[in-house]
């Protein structure tokens, strides 16, 4: 009996040795557009977990770059609307990861059919071997821009835009009151589209191992079968699901090695000792362990565990902060032992300090915004200054990233955002703004009092400047038989009425508001960027920059992503470089402060995420009437690049007037915020 007993223990020992010692196949899915930001309510908190967040992903790989156990990475990627700098962001943690020892596959049914893969496949040029299935073919077709205009349309519904702008490139009213591009309009499009092609031309030649000038001929050849991609030298190898994942596996395996390794010893000398630990309990340990890895038989095959890079990230994160059990042993590339971050253990007064995460995402909004399901996400003024007050009361915050990816909207709720982040700076602690694809005009302006700016060379910003005016609808109600009354008491009260034109006393009054505006914000700008007012009007006049056009002309600081934002941020806190940067999301509320009312503009459910509020065309005050607005002109108010080089269709920006029909609208060049709100301008394609 007590031999069946030593038997039993030494089997739960070899079973918990090798469920801890096996290797991980690390899958990522990048058929979907990986979630930027917090959402903002309960359900869609729920459906944003069957999607991986860009956090969840750069995270994740960071992580996985000093786990010996997790050097194999494989990734199913598909156009799916990502736009150009998420997608860099990507990349670049792909690149460090196979710089830290790794190996990653990227595999593809197909790179758009008949066209729309460009910027799939600049990702998957991150990647050591890219497959294709043998149907799918290469739609590498480059980088292009459409735009509508709906002046003729508009003339025949009976339909008037007045709309001002500060200035000549502030184009987002061009789709309404044009019909063809102005010269400044084009200039400015065919930049945007001339930088992307040629950051994504450069990253391809030199993953590849091509020059710029082949890649550039093989596009003007694109769309191109699997097998003329493969010849071409953009593939490396043609197969199914199937084999892609049997190479990944096999590759798993051999790295892992025969056992007799320096990472595997010191694995297999961790994990005893914490079997030790157990005693009698070995067949409870392992399947303790099975449990905190999430593995099952199901995903364990061939020695080999398939797990979703989100699971591991979410796995890694709770060991690490969990204070009830022993860590599993994690290995730097190499086989030292390390803390599961693979920075040194953190000692002193740092080993609390942290770095605080907002996020702002979406169109700038005054006040609190919605809180209902299915609504996108909205930077509302009232959540975004809650949050920041939040951090600055938090003792652990040694600074703050804020992370923007927003087109604009608000003047005023931008400049209060701007103000909170000010008062965070006044307790003496930096603030790093990390730009994610679009953080332009009130996106740009919000910016503003942070210590450094950060962006991806992809990344849509700038387009300092201001529009606002109305839609004038009174030839179209009186086709359809709509009349209305009105009575009103002083000069300008009927000013932002749409039944009726702007008299030239509210045409002025309009001009001297956009005047104020436009140079208020060149006014913060070049405090912000100590530049003179003259030479940031130059690069002004509500023109949209690639990031990398903007680095260059003085409005960003570095190109780079979060992971870069974060260490900046810990650098500037004056803490070590040899600990890894710990991150806090802010607002990270419960589900009840979700749920319930604030009890004060102090309480951390002040600072919850608002959507963006529902509008209409007879909903009170009419959305764009009397209002003006800090929003992005060109594709950032509007496009969805198909296969080319942005996407900011998918709810971020369009969600605000269409909810869960935001998409079909944006296609469609329906107006962002509802049938009468400034609609997109068309889309890159």
């Amino acid at each position: 009996m007590a031999a069946d007993t030593a038997r039993q223990a030494l089997a739960g020992v070899h079973r918990l040795y090798a469920r801890r010692s096996a290797p991980i196949l690390l899958e990522l899915d990048l058929t979907v557009d990986p979630v930027e930001g917090i959402p903002g309510d309960p359900v869609s908190a729920a459906l944003a977990r069957r999607r991986p967040s860009l956090r969840t992903v750069v995270d994740g790989l960071r992580r996985a770059r000093e786990d010996d156990r997790a050097a194999t990475l494989i990734a199913r990627i598909a156009p799916c609307g990502t736009p150009l700098a998420r997608v860099q962001e990507i990349r670049d943690a792909v690149i460090a990861f196979r710089d830290a020892g790794g190996t990653a596959f990227a595999y593809a049914d197909a790179f758009g059919e008949f066209g729309g893969g460009t910027v799939p496949y600049y990702l998957a040029c991150a990647f050591d071997q890219i497959w294709l299935a043998p149907p799918g073919e290469l739609g590498l077709t480059g980088v292009a821009l459409e735009t509508p205009f709906l002046r003729d349309a508009l003339d025949r519904l009976g339909i008037e835009i007045q709309v001002g702008q500060r200035h000549e490139y502030k184009n987002a009213v061009n789709t309404f009151v044009e019909r063809d591009f102005t010269a400044a309009h084009r200039e400015a499009s065919e930049r945007i589209v001339v930088s992307s092609l040629s950051m994504i031309v450069d990253g391809i030649a030199t993953a590849r191992g091509l020059s710029p000038a082949r890649v550039r001929e093989l596009i003007d050849n694109a769309p191109l079968s699997a097998e003329q991609a493969r010849r071409g030298g953009l593939v490396d190898r043609l197969g199914y699901r199937d084999e892609v994942y049997a190479a990944a596996r096999a590759h798993a395996r051999r790295t892992a090695g025969d056992g007799t390794g320096p990472a595997t010893d010191a694995a297999r000398t961790a994990g005893a000792a914490h079997a030790a630990c157990a005693g009698g309990e070995a067949e409870a340990g392992a399947d303790a362990v099975a449990r905190s890895t999430g593995a099952t038989a199901e995903d364990e095959r061939d020695g080999v565990i398939l797990m979703y890079l989100s699971h591991y990230q979410r796995t890694a994160q709770r060991r690490e902060t969990s204070r009830s059990r022993l860590p599993a042993p994690v290995l730097h590339r190499g086989g030292q032992l390390a803390k599961p971050d693979g920075k040194a253990f953190r000692r002193g007064p740092e080993r609390r300090k942290v770095i605080a995460v907002i996020h702002g995402t979406g169109p700038v909004l005054l006040g609190r915004g919605g809180r209902a399901p299915l609504r996108g996400p909205a930077m509302t003024s009232d959540a975004l200054t809650a949050a920041f007050r939040a951090a600055g009361r938090d003792e652990d915050v040694a600074a703050a990233v804020f992370r923007v990816d927003s087109p604009g909207g608000s003047y005023v709720a931008s400049d209060l955002i701007r103000r909170e982040v000010e008062r965070f700076q006044a307790t003496g602690r930096p603030v790093v703004v990390s730009m994610g694809p679009v953080a332009a005009s009130g996106g740009y302006f919000v910016a503003l009092g942070a210590d450094a700016i950060v962006a991806h060379p992809g990344t849509l910003t700038g387009s300092i400047g201001v529009l606002g005016g109305k839609q004038v609808v009174r030839e179209l109600l009186d086709k359809v038989g709509v009349r209305f009354g009105a009575v009103a008491e002083g000069e300008n009260a009927l000013m932002t009425s749409p039944r009726r034109e702007f008299s030239p006393a509210e045409r002025k009054k309009l001009d001297e508001f956009l005047d104020r505006v436009y140079e208020d914000f060149v006014t913060k700008v070049a405090a912000g960027r100590k530049m003179t007012p003259e030479a940031v009007h130059e690069v002004a006049r509500g023109r949209v920059w690639t990031g990398a056009d903007a680095h260059e002309r003085g409005l960003v600081d570095v190109l780079g992503g979060l992971s870069q934002a974060c260490e900046l941020a810990w650098e500037k806190a004056g803490l070590p470089t040899s600990v890894t940067p710990r991150l806090r999301v802010l607002p990270k509320l419960a589900l009840a402060d979700r749920l319930r009312p604030p009890r004060s503009s102090e309480d951390p459910a002040a600072a919850g995420v608002g959507g963006a509020p529902l509008a209409g065309p007879l909903s009170a005050g009419w959305p764009l009437t009397g209002t003006a607005l800090l929003g992005a002109s060109l594709e950032v108010m509007a496009h969805r690049v198909v296969g080319g080089a942005y996407a900011t269709a998918g709810g971020d920006v369009f969600a605000a007037g269409w909810g869960p029909l935001a998409a079909a609208a944006a296609r469609a060049g329906l107006p962002a915020g509802g049938p009468l709100l400034m609609p997109p301008l068309g889309r890159i394609t």
